[in-house]
């Protein structure tokens, strides 16, 4: 197994940014969705990176090049349909959304083609990272429970960065690693509020039900951790914000990229974050210097919450949250 990464795009998107910093407007082209943005972040720290992707339509044509040019092992599923892709106008300071085209679902057999095609380069690799399709109904929920139980189940650390069903799918079948937002979890149902009772509460429900470690990530608080039955609290330099997306990814990236190098988890996480931290100073998403990041490593540090929470946690309570989450 080497010591590079697997990421699972299955639909990534075009992006058209327009922009002005100057007196002559920009238009920025670049390939863009989760899995690519997760993708261009961990080849940035250094470490290789197979991205798996279906592509198809004049949009797909447009991508295909653009992604290999990310510096990334690119393993293409060409299907008829077209891929999606949006414009952003950013001309007066704001991202004001002209238009957004999600693409379209792929079809059966483009799924088994994807699925082999991802299955394979995952057994290869070291952590396999599982991202989300953009729009839901692009790549059923059941792909990704099937790839997590297959690449873990023989080997492969499996990282996840999902939610909705998608991310029940995963926990069904067990991931490593597992990085969700607080407002997630809202959106889902899945926690009542945000408070860190109650993410805390999460973090442990979580676990319960099939996530070996997970990350929440907070918008501007601190993220809580839950590593080795132990809560804590990210805490990372604040820094000046350019572009606030991006930042969730670029941490899953930078775990990503810890562990395949055979990293602990909580140089991992620390990594995860100065990416994220960095990554909003920057207009580009997944973007970064790395010696940049390096700096940032060591002003990270990951603080315990809630000492002896899990001790005060009763076998029943365990089995009430498996069959809630």
């Amino acid at each position: 197994m080497n010591a590079h990464v697997m990421v699972f795009a299955p639909a990534p998107q075009l992006t058209v940014t327009i922009d002005q910093t100057s007196d002559e407007p920009e238009i920025h082209l670049h390939p863009g969705g989760q899995g690519v943005w997760q993708a261009r972040m961990i080849t940035c720290l250094g470490t290789p990176v197979v991205l798996c992707a279906s592509l198809g339509g004049e949009i797909g044509q447009v991508l295909e090049p653009l992604l290999a040019s990310e510096g990334v092992e690119l393993r293409v599923v060409h299907r008829d349909s077209s891929s999606g892709g949006y414009v952003h106008d950013r001309r007066d300071g704001r991202r004001d959304e002209i238009v957004d085209v999600p693409g379209h679902p792929l079809t059966r057999h483009e799924l088994d083609d994807l699925y082999n095609l991802t299955l394979g380069e995952g057994l290869r690799a070291s952590v396999s990272v599982l991202s989300g399709p953009g729009d839901p109904s692009l790549a059923p929920p059941d792909v990704y429970r099937r790839l997590a139980a297959d690449l873990g189940g023989n080997g492969s650390r499996v990282v996840a960065d999902l939610s909705g069903e998608h991310l029940r799918a995963v926990l069904d079948s067990g991931v490593s690693f597992l990085k969700v937002s607080h407002e997630e979890l809202l959106r889902d149902g899945l926690a009542n509020s945000d408070t860190e009772e109650e993410l805390t509460r999460i973090l442990y429900e979580l676990h319960a039900t099939g996530a070996e470690s997970v990350v929440v990530s907070r918008a501007d608080e601190p993220a809580l951790a839950l590593v080795n039955g132990e809560v804590y609290e990210v805490h990372m330099p604040r820094l000046q914000v350019a572009d606030p997306r991006g930042a969730g990814d670029s941490m899953t990236a930078g775990v990503a990229s810890v562990l395949a190098a055979g990293g602990d988890l909580h140089l991992a996480i620390r990594t995860g974050a100065a990416a994220g931290a960095l990554n909003v100073t920057r207009h580009g998403l997944g973007t970064g210097r790395p010696e940049s990041i390096a700096g940032l490593v060591e002003r990270v540090h990951l603080a315990p919450v809630g000492a002896g929470r899990q001790d005060r946690m009763t076998p029943d309570d365990l089995a009430g949250r498996a069959t809630t989450a």
